[in-house]
């Protein structure tokens, strides 16, 4: 069974720093594209950025220069910091692991940006 686990939401103020991450059981992420998602209240989920299984990473337009992604394959963990937070980053932030071609949600992780 796989399972899929974000950490390391909370409340921050406006300028500061998270890290979010991202750890899975009964996959490994090396041969698993990774997603970062978020839903704000009363809006769709959106797609923050991705690494593919090769470390290849994109991101929106709207976390450029503010997001990264990144992994850790010795820990076998992705991350996304998150730095320069805005009160418009608030959302609740979803990764998502696609494993030859089925995708695996966590639960997700509350990230609040106080202005």
């Amino acid at each position: 069974q796989v399972q899929v686990v974000e950490s390391g939401g909370g409340l921050v103020q406006a300028g500061g720093s998270l890290r979010l991450s991202c750890a899975a059981s009964g996959i490994t992420f090396s041969v698993a594209a990774i997603g970062w998602y978020r839903q704000a209240p009363g809006k769709e989920r959106e797609l923050v950025g991705s690494i593919n299984r090769v470390g290849g990473t994109a991101l929106a337009d709207s976390v450029k220069g503010r997001f990264t992604i990144s992994r850790d394959t010795a820990k076998d963990m992705v991350y996304l910091q998150m730095n320069s937070l805005k009160p418009e980053d608030t959302a609740v932030y979803y990764c998502k692991a696609v494993v030859r071609g089925i995708g695996y949600w966590g639960q997700g992780t509350q990230v609040t940006v106080s202005s």
